[in-house]
């Protein structure tokens, strides 16, 4: 099934038992973060959360969890919410050989239904404002996606970027916004900060979820969001032309807000509880002036809820994050297998590979934390042989006890980039990184005694499949 807005993909969700009503008055503080944190808390199966009786508003909408568990992600790409994870993963993959998949063009967004204006503009009347952690500095729009486009090549429609990047509501029409070093509105803003001009911006909140999937994606900097979400759904992605900024904006969002980062100006942003799992503290940055709000009538708002693993965060930027550091990873070592970096936003990956040579796997590490989403992300490396599954945490448990020699088989990298929010980071965005290779040497790399590994036996899978037929109509016949 393929989505264009949010209201679409909410109603598959209900059809499909995984969007849970909440009819009790709630309290937006702290009731709404509390329900999207214990969501994280219930198992992989927990549905989205829908609030509509809110105390102290009196027409409010909010959203959450819309993405936050294993059913609900199989849902977002248009599979059965039953589909294995791993399943899932390797269904992004095939699809992302579709890039690109070119967009479609559309008339009369639902968007475009009420418009404010310059001094007019009061973000605090729109939106259902709201704090997710008691230790945040202020309220957060975490889930919009933010448009950019590169200021010395405007009009090359793959640098125009669609990221996720946190906004913090800081007065009627002023946000707060983050941008990592690493990620691509940062190169836009530097760009124009060095011309000594503003960067025009349009941010895009209660999106479909492909395109929010895509705004947590870390594609290459010329490879366009849309292209891929075309790819990802499986049909041309619905786009228009955003009124102020001619920006390219999705046709089904619920609210577009306009403006520009203003250029030289910093301020105090934060604390967060952000995706790590700890507050970020407060920081100097980017500031944003909304000039032009557009939204639906009665816009649902969405938000996301962020903290100690697992919550929503995890299963939106987990499969995410997997896919394209193998792309870009297999692109260069065939020999690649799988990757799994599910873990903290890649913080953490660990990967399967065959080995042309002794060294080789080490090779693949350091590469990997040197793609785009390495430089700001990958801290740690566990490498595995290629028939050891890197989603089994079982077998890569087994790699590690057994394989592992502390003695030559751990690669420290010394005062290397990371993204400030990493807590281990000293000072804040450099940390060392660590590679280790469970692997098995191969010559010639001569260390260790590896004799002959056992196998499972040829008739095991046979005996897995036929296990698991037995048990599940041993549990029909129960109902």
């Amino acid at each position: 099934m393929i989505f264009d807005d949010l209201r679409s993909y909410l109603n598959a969700l209900e059809e499909q038992g995984q969007l849970l009503r909440i009819t009790e008055q709630v309290k937006a503080e702290p009731d709404i973060g509390a329900a999207a944190n214990a969501a994280g808390r219930i198992g992989d199966g927990a549905p989205a959360l829908w609030f509509d009786n809110i105390e102290g508003f009196t027409d409010a909408r909010v959203a959450m969890n819309t993405v936050g568990s294993w059913p609900n992600h199989a849902i977002s790409i248009g599979l059965p919410p039953n589909t294995p994870v791993k399943k899932q993963i390797d269904e992004f993959i095939r699809r992302w050989d579709n890039f690109p998949v070119a967009p479609v063009y559309r008339d009369n967004p639902p968007w475009a239904e009420n418009t404010v204006d310059g001094e007019a503009i009061n973000l605090f009347e729109i939106l259902p404002l709201f704090r997710l952690n008691d230790g945040d500095g202020g309220f957060y729009l975490d889930k919009a996606c933010t448009v950019s486009r590169d200021p010395t090549d405007p009009e090359n429609f793959d640098k125009q970027n669609v990221g996720i990047y946190r906004l913090e509501v800081k007065g009627k029409r002023k946000l707060g916004l983050q941008p990592i070093p690493m990620h691509d509105i940062a190169i836009h803003l530097h760009k124009a900060e060095e011309r000594g001009e503003d960067l025009p911006v349009s941010i895009v909140l209660g999106n479909d979820p492909i395109i929010t999937l895509m705004g947590a994606t870390p594609l290459k900097y010329d490879q366009s969001e849309y292209d891929m979400a075309g790819a990802l759904r499986e049909a041309p992605y619905p786009i228009v032309k955003a009124p102020l900024t001619g920006f390219d904006v999705p046709w089904g969002s619920e609210v577009v807000l306009e403006g520009v980062i203003e250029c030289g100006v910093r301020e105090i942003e934060g604390p967060f509880g952000e995706f790590t799992g700890h507050y970020s503290g407060g920081r100097r940055m980017a500031v944003v002036r909304i000039d032009k709000v557009s939204y639906r009538s009665n816009p649902i708002f969405e938000s996301l809820y962020l903290g100690m693993p697992w919550t929503e965060v995890d299963y939106l930027i987990g499969p995410a994050t997997c896919v394209p550091l193998y792309q870009q990873l297999k692109a260069e070592f065939p020999e690649v297998q799988a990757v799994n970096a599910m873990y903290t936003h890649g913080l953490l990956v660990i990967i399967s590979t065959k080995k042309r040579f002794g060294g080789f796997a080490r090779s693949v590490g350091m590469r990997a934390m040197t793609t785009p989403h390495g430089l700001g992300y990958v801290k740690m490396v566990i490498m595995v042989d290629e028939d050891v599954d890197p989603f089994d945490l079982k077998q890569v448990m087994w790699a590690m006890s057994s394989k592992v020699n502390p003695a030559g088989d751990l690669v420290q990298l010394n005062n290397m980039s990371v993204l400030e929010l990493d807590p281990g980071s000293s000072p804040a965005g450099m940390t060392d990184k660590l590679i280790i290779d469970a692997t098995t040497p191969v010559a010639p790399d001569n260390r260790g005694n590896y004799g002959m590994p056992v196998k499972d036996l040829p008739e095991t899978q046979e005996w897995v499949s036929k296990l698991t037929r037995m048990l599940d109509e041993a549990k029909e016949g129960k109902q």
